[in-house]
């Protein structure tokens, strides 16, 4: 696990487990895209990236916290592609029923865009 916002010495050692490996420490490394600007997010983004689809239920959990930002930062790392039905559905709610959170970091137009299948 990352240390600090900088911990690039873990990532290779990240890189080397498979998805059962990493599923017991997953929501702590979300944690860890609360801020893309930190330099440990990206890599572990990178990490986490391909096992997009079985992460939707940590996702959905982030979408149901009060962070807008990281719901920003999670809808725009993971969620672009997606044809998961339940990530789907929640994007729906975002979109047409946003919390004031979603409504000030502008995750329901993130998520309008990802429904819209026009995100830049």
């Amino acid at each position: 696990m990352p240390k600090h916002k900088d911990d690039q010495r873990v990532i290779a050692g990240l890189k080397k487990l498979s998805f059962e490996q990493l599923e017991p420490i997953i929501p702590d490394l979300l944690e860890w895209l609360q801020d893309m600007n930190w330099p440990i997010a990206r890599p572990v983004a990178d990490i986490l990236k391909p096992f997009a689809d079985r992460l939707v239920p940590y996702i959905i959990r982030i979408l149901k916290t009060d962070d807008g930002e990281w719901k920003a930062w999670i809808l725009g790392t993971f969620a672009r592609n997606t044809e998961n039905s339940l990530l789907l559905s929640e994007l729906k709610r975002i979109a047409k029923f946003p919390s004031r959170d979603e409504i000030d970091c502008e995750v329901n137009l993130d998520a309008i865009s990802i429904l819209n299948e026009d995100y830049k």
